[in-house]
């Protein structure tokens, strides 16, 4: 725990712990000299002969002082000091012995030492250059602190041999005259990196010359691999970014482009792409795309994100259907022409929007505790959720040039080459909406629907994955409908699809075209797209439910889809979808669409579970759960015939939940259950009239007017709560 905790401090510059350097109170005497011997002989012979590509002098310093605290240990422990020290001060408390401690300090000195010496030999070389000034000053701070240790040491009262004693003198004053020590070639090098970072801001890509006399010449990064370690090395510091450290987040950023771009620039696709072929791909898997959407290092709650842009909302807004977006993306959304809310697809009755203070203050909490910039840009869908920094112009000019590369590659590369370049572009589509534009205009979407068809595996994961990136930006929507069979393709994966997540995926990217309102009927009537959704939904992973009911939901709100949704099996999915907790709510909310026509309240009556699921959603549902539920039911006695009206009329425990949620609901779960209690009491009504039987909240067939004298008073007054 300690040394994580001091790593990480070193890398973040965040203070440690306190456990990472308490000294060791249960150690005195031998025992604390022995483990002082241990730790400084580990410290040596382990980093001794290390090759260190950065701070060579400072860590070599170091690495000279503490050889000769070995000797010094070795020396006291031989002589067994610590036995004789607590002889001579038996009477009074050893801990308070000024020898022992200094020793104590020297013990969390030596343990400091030996993790910023390991993190200089393991770290990422270009994190190293970029943090060459800061590295530079945990040495001399180390040293300052030897030499006041060094000052208040009672050198004289250790007994120590001659020659021992005038190596700690020596040290001690070779420690005073120690001073802050940059290496200059260091320095140099540095300047260079940013020099690229300089180049790319201004529009200019840098001579591959130069690139490869930095990176491999004297960098000695010599192949792909080693370069992609460099660049996860740096994404990590991105996620783990303080506002204190200096470069910034979004500078980091620009790095990480530029040696992605020198990456394949100099070292073309040595990987091999079978390393990602699947033994068994229909097996749901942590692999890289699932591990990338499922555990990702940051989740953003679902209530927090855009429907629209899949995007954490920075402006919550809330339109006049109640539904919440995002500023940016409902303003561009009602400029684009658009009546109808996204969502749910109601007629909007104005085109007023009115700021959610509360969901905002609940957003900027839910940042702070996470310790995530507010400001930032969140560029991944609820699933994929990931706080990366601004782009810079430099960013996304070194990653356009990384993006020609790579779609010579897609475009005339082998199955290897092609299976990374879609990877690669996946990733960089992950990243914001300025990648994702400049992705599709530079042609990637034809090569990434051909890859769609693709026997390999992964490179259809990637693919269609990497279509969905894309398809977030709102203009590319249009892109990939227009590309040629790339829709059929897409449907294909979701059919057909070699692993589980490309299925997912493909549901996904359906989700995501299908926001836009013309798109809807276009991917309902193409062969086999209802039935492979309602089949994900039946039978998919958690994740797959979700993908497919999101989708399912948006098609339905086309009142040209209700047909398609009865023939494909989407009804009868979304019915029995009302059974699971996890997508109960989109469930619902498609029935209570689709339920509005007459075709689609027929179609809903006669699944034998939908009044019981319903109702069901009533009883444990979430609030607007509950909202769709009651309107689905007041639907269906309205459009779906005497007999589904009686069978809902004559539920168990109707009455009951209706009461509840007259009291409890949501404004228009309120309203719509007011309305549903207006049919029972016309219905009841009229039954009594006629002599028949009324309403009751029970199946015995009581004629005692037991609903009236129970219900109809609270029933009256709440009706009339909500229309006001």
């Amino acid at each position: 725990m300690a040394s994580a905790a001091i790593f990480s401090s070193l890398r973040r510059r965040r203070s440690p712990s306190l456990e990472a350097f308490l000294a060791p109170v249960d150690l005195s005497g031998v025992a604390l000299v022995q483990t002082l011997a241990s730790i400084s002989t580990e410290v040596v012979s382990c980093f001794s002969g290390v090759r260190f590509t950065f701070q060579r002098k400072n860590a070599r310093s170091l690495i000279r002082k503490i050889e000769i605290f070995v000797v010094l240990f070795e020396f006291l422990a031989d002589s067994n000091w610590g036995s004789r020290i607590k002889k001579r001060t038996s009477s009074s408390v050893f801990s308070e012995s000024t020898a022992l401690l200094c020793l104590k300090e020297l013990y969390l000195l030596l343990y400091r030492s030996k993790i910023l010496i390991d993190y200089c030999a393991q770290s990422s070389k270009l994190w190293l250059l970029l943090q060459n000034p800061s590295i530079s000053g945990y040495f001399h701070d180390l040293n300052q602190e030897i030499s006041t240790l060094l000052d208040v040491f009672p050198v004289n009262d250790l007994c120590l041999s001659q020659d021992i004693t005038e190596q700690i003198e020596l040290l001690q004053r070779q420690s005073r005259k120690s001073k802050l020590y940059i290496d200059n070639n260091d320095e140099s090098l540095r300047e260079t990196f940013y020099s690229f970072l300089d180049a790319f801001e201004s529009g200019e890509i840098p001579s591959p010359v130069d690139l490869r006399s930095f990176f491999v010449e004297k960098l000695k990064i010599k192949d792909s691999e080693s370069c992609r370690n460099e660049i996860e090395f740096l994404e990590e510091q991105i996620v783990n970014h303080d506002g204190d450290l200096e470069p910034t987040g979004s500078v980091i950023n620009g790095f990480v482009a530029i040696t992605r771009y020198c990456r394949f620039l100099l070292f073309g696709f040595e990987e091999d792409g079978l390393e990602w072929w699947i033994e068994n791909p229909k097996k749901p898997r942590k692999g890289f795309v699932a591990q990338e959407i499922g555990d990702t290092f940051i989740t953003v709650p679902k209530d927090f994100v855009c429907p629209i842009s899949l995007d954490l909302m920075t402006d919550p807004v809330i339109i006049s259907t109640g539904q919440t977006y995002d500023r940016s993306s409902i303003a561009r959304w009602i400029e684009e022409g658009h009546c109808t809310c996204p969502k749910t697809g109601q007629m909007l009755m104005d085109s007023r929007i009115v700021p959610n203070r509360a969901l905002k203050n609940l957003i900027v909490q839910w940042c702070t505790a996470s310790g995530i910039s507010y400001e930032s840009e969140f560029t991944d869908s609820p699933n994929e959720c990931f706080a990366s920094a601004l782009p810079t112009k430099a960013a996304v000019e070194a990653n356009k040039a990384t993006v020609s590369i790579l779609i010579k590659y897609l475009a005339d590369g082998s199955e290897a080459a092609q299976t990374v370049a879609a990877r690669e572009i996946r990733l960089l589509a992950k990243t914001g909406k300025e990648n994702r534009a400049f992705i599709a205009e530079a042609g990637a979407i034809p090569h990434l629907c051909r890859l769609l068809k693709s026997e390999n595996a992964i490179a259809q994961e990637n693919s269609v994955t990497a279509m969905l990136n894309l398809s977030i930006y709102e203009k590319n929507k249009s892109r990939i409908m227009d590309e040629g069979d790339c829709l059929e393709s897409i449907v294909s994966v979701l059919v057909s699809g070699l692993t589980v997540e490309a299925q997912e995926n493909a549901a996904a990217t359906l989700f995501s075209l299908s926001a836009v309102h013309e798109y809807k009927k276009r991917i309902a009537i193409v062969d086999q797209c209802v039935e492979a959704l309602a089949s994900l939904l039946q039978n998919g992973t958690p994740r797959g439910k979700r993908d497919a009911v999101t989708a399912l939901y948006n098609l339905s709100t086309h009142p040209d889809n209700c047909s398609r949704m009865i023939e494909g099996g989407g009804v009868s999915s979304l019915v029995g979808a009302l059974k699971n907790e996890g997508v109960a709510e989109e469930a619902a909310g498609a029935l209570a669409l689709l339920v509005r026509q007459s075709l689609g309240a027929e179609a809903i009556g006669k699944e034998d579970s939908a009044v019981t699921g319903l109702m069901g959603m009533m009883r444990c549902g979430t609030p607007r759960g509950k909202e769709n539920a009651v309107a689905a039911l007041l639907e269906l006695c309205r459009s779906g015939g005497a007999a589904v009206a009686e069978k809902v009329l004559r539920a168990p425990a109707i009455a009951g939940l209706l009461q509840t949620l007259l009291f409890t609901g949501t404004k228009r779960a309120r309203r719509k259950a007011a309305s549903l209690a207006r049919v029972f009491q016309r219905r009841e009504n009229a039954a009594m009239r006629s002599g028949g039987y009324g309403f009751v909240g029970n199946s015995n067939g009581n004629r005692d007017g037991s609903f009236t004298t129970d219900v109809s008073v609270p029933i009256s007054i709440s009706i009339s709560v909500p229309v006001l």
